[in-house]
C-alpha cells in the first residue's frame, strides 16, 4: 500500500471519559480491570499484569479519552505516546503483532489523527502516514494466512478503514470491499447473530460498522451493500437479549452490558420495533409477555475460532420482570484466571441442568486457546402460543455421548408474564441405576432469595418490592452460593437455587416461579417462615 496522505479520518462510537486524560498524564493506566501506574516510565516498557490489559494499551482505544479532554496537555501526551510507540518499534512485539490488536490500533490511529496531527511537524506527519501504512500491510499478509473467526472480520473492516482513509487507493478499496463483504456473509447469520453466538461481539461490530458505513458516505461513495443489510440483520438481533432494564442476556460471553454503547447504538437503530423473537441460525428464543421476559439458548455450541469465549450453556434460560432480572447466568469473566473463565463457562455456572456435575460441552487446548471440542450437536426447539402462555419445548443431545439421554426443557410464560412454569425431562437409560442431576437457578444479586417450608419452596424479594415464590413440586429446594461476574464494578456475590434429583429414577421434574404481590400486601395464608441460606462467597459456582 502506497500513500503519502491521509485524507479522512473515521467517527469512533466508543464514549469517551475526559478525566481519563488526566489519569493516563499522571502515569496510570487502567485497562482490562487492571490500573497500573508507570511510575514516569514509557507504559510500552513495563511487565503488563495480564495480557488482556497489554491487549488494550497496544490497541490504542484509549486515545479517545484524550481527545475528548481536548487540552493541548492532552494533545502533546497522546502525540509523545504514539511517537515512543512508533520510535522504538514496539509494533514488533508478540502481543501487538495479534491481529485483533494491530486491527484495533489501525482504527484508532486513524479514527484519532486529528489529535495527533494538529500542531504536529512534518516529520511526525510522514512518520506517522508510514505506520499506519505498514500495519495496513501487515494486517493483509495475515488475512492471507490463518486469521480465523472474527479476528479476521475485524482485519478487513480495519484495512477498509485505510483504504478509505488514505489517498490512491481507490483499486485495493474494491478488492476489500469483495472480500470484506465476502466475510459478513460468512461470519453474519441470516437472523443477525454472529457465529460465536456472543451478544458481546454484535455490540463491537456494529460500533466498527457503522461508522465505516458513515466514511463511505463522507467520501461520496457508495456503501456496499453487504454492510447495509449485515447492519440492518445485527440491530433487531440485539433486541432480542435485552431485559427490561436494558441490560443484555449472558450468553456465550456477553459480560456486563455498556449502557453508554447501547445508548449509542439505539441512536441509530432506526426500526426501533419489537424484538425478533425466534432466532433460529443463531439459536436463541424470546418469550415475552405482560411485564415478563424470558430469554432462552437452544443453539449448538460454535466451532473452531469461534468457540473461544462459547459457554456450555445449552437451554439455559434467564428470566426478567418488568426492570429486575431475577434468574441469570452466572457471565463470563473475561479478565480473571484461566480457571475463573473457564469455571463461568461450565454448565453448572448457567440456568439449565447439569448431570453428574459435567458440561454439556468438552473444552480442549487447541492452538493455546480453550475452545469447544465437542458438545450438543442435535437440538431441536419449538414454540407456541396456548391458553396457558407462550409455550417453548427443546431438547438437546450434549449429554448423551457420557451417559445415552438427553436433555428436554418445556417452558411458559403467562399471559401477563407473573408465571414461569418449567418442566425438565431427562430421557431413562436403561443401562444406568443412577445417574445425579442438578437443575441450577442462578439469582441476580439484587434478588434476596429465603428458603421455606423445611426447604420444599423459597421466596425471592426483588429491590422494586416485589415478593416471587419458587417451588419444585414436593423436591426440596436449596440455597447456595454464586457468583455473578457480569456486574458493571467486577464480579459480585449471590445464590442459586438448586434440585438434586436422581435422573434414572426421577427422569421428569416440574417448577415454578409465580408473583405473589409486592411486600406488605401478600395474599392472605402466604407462608413467609424463611429459613436462612449459606452466606455467599466471591468463587465460581458449585459443580
Amino acid at each position: 500500500m502506497k500513500a503519502n496522505r491521509l485524507l479522512f479520518a473515521p467517527h469512533d462510537l466508543r464514549t469517551a471519559d475526559p478525566t481519563t486524560a488526566s489519569d493516563i498524564y499522571s502515569g496510570y493506566f487502567a485497562f482490562a480491570g487492571r490500573t497500573v501506574n508507570s511510575h514516569g516510565e514509557s507504559p510500552f516498557e513495563i511487565e503488563p499484569p495480564t495480557p488482556a490489559w497489554a491487549e488494550a494499551l497496544l490497541g490504542f482505544s484509549w486515545l479517545r479519552h484524550l481527545r475528548a479532554a481536548d487540552t493541548a496537555i492532552a494533545r502533546a501526551n497522546a502525540r509523545a505516546l504514539v511517537e515512543e510507540f512508533i520510535g522504538n518499534r514496539h509494533d514488533r512485539g508478540e502481543i501487538a503483532r495479534r491481529p485483533a490488536v494491530a486491527a484495533r490500533r489501525l482504527i484508532s490511529f486513524l479514527s484519532h489523527s486529528p489529535l495527533l496531527l494538529e500542531g504536529a511537524d512534518h516529520v511526525f506527519y510522514e512518520r506517522f502516514v508510514r505506520q499506519i501504512v505498514q500495519t495496513a500491510d501487515r494486517l493483509q499478509l495475515a488475512l492471507a494466512g490463518a486469521v480465523e473467526g472474527v479476528a479476521r472480520l475485524q482485519c478487513l473492516i480495519a484495512v477498509s478503514f485505510a483504504a478509505i482513509s488514505l489517498d490512491g487507493q481507490e483499486r485495493r478499496l474494491r478488492r476489500l470491499e469483495a472480500a470484506l463483504s465476502d466475510e459478513l456473509e460468512r461470519q453474519i447469520l441470516p437472523d443477525g447473530g454472529h457465529l460465536s453466538r456472543n451478544p458481546r461481539i454484535i455490540i463491537e461490530l456494529l460500533l466498527d460498522l457503522l461508522p465505516l458505513r458513515e466514511t463511505f458516505a463522507a467520501r461520496g461513495l457508495e456503501p456496499p451493500r453487504s454492510i447495509i443489510m449485515a447492519i440492518d440483520r445485527m440491530m433487531p438481533h440485539l433486541r432480542l437479549f435485552r431485559h427490561g432494564d436494558g441490560a443484555l442476556a449472558l450468553f456465550n460471553g456477553m459480560g456486563a452490558t455498556p449502557p453508554d454503547l447501547m445508548a449509542t447504538l439505539a441512536a441509530y437503530d432506526d426500526a426501533r420495533a419489537r424484538p425478533i423473537e425466534h432466532a433460529a441460525y443463531a439459536g436463541y428464543d424470546r418469550l415475552a409477555a405482560g411485564t415478563g421476559t424470558v430469554i432462552v439458548d437452544a443453539g449448538p455450541p460454535p466451532r473452531g475460532a469461534n468457540s473461544v469465549e462459547a459457554h456450555a450453556g445449552c437451554l439455559s434460560f434467564e428470566f426478567s420482570s418488568a426492570a429486575q432480572r431475577i434468574i441469570v447466568n452466572c457471565g463470563a469473566s473475561r479478565y480473571g484466571s484461566p480457571e475463573l473463565r473457564l469455571a463461568a463457562r461450565a454448565t453448572a455456572a448457567h440456568s439449565t441442568v447439569t448431570l453428574d456435575d459435567r458440561s454439556s460441552c468438552v473444552f480442549g487446548l487447541v492452538l493455546g486457546e480453550r475452545r469447544i471440542t465437542a458438545g450438543p450437536a442435535d437440538i431441536r426447539a419449538a414454540r407456541q402460543e396456548t391458553e396457558q402462555g407462550v409455550e417453548w419445548v427443546a431438547s438437546h443431545d450434549g449429554y448423551k455421548r457420557s451417559f445415552g439421554v438427553v436433555h428436554t426443557r418445556r417452558l411458559v410464560l403467562a399471559p401477563g408474564g407473573n408465571q414461569l412454569l418449567g418442566e425438565d425431562e431427562i430421557s431413562p437409560s436403561p443401562t444406568m441405576a443412577s445417574l445425579p442431576a442438578a437443575a441450577r437457578f442462578h439469582l441476580h444479586p439484587n434478588v434476596k432469595p429465603s428458603l421455606i417450608r423445611e426447604g420444599q419452596g423459597a421466596l425471592l424479594a426483588l429491590p422494586s418490592g416485589e415478593v416471587w415464590a419458587f417451588e419444585a413440586s414436593g423436591l426440596p429446594v436449596t440455597l447456595e452460593e454464586s457468583v455473578f461476574f457480569a456486574a458493571a464494578d467486577g464480579r459480585r456475590r449471590t445464590s442459586q437455587l438448586i434440585i438434586e434429583f436422581d435422573a434414572a429414577t426421577t427422569p421428569r421434574i416440574s417448577w415454578r416461579l409465580a408473583k405473589l404481590g409486592t411486600a406488605g400486601r401478600l395474599p392472605p395464608g402466604t407462608d413467609t417462615e424463611a429459613e436462612g441460606g449459606p452466606a455467599p462467597v466471591d468463587q465460581p459456582p458449585q459443580g
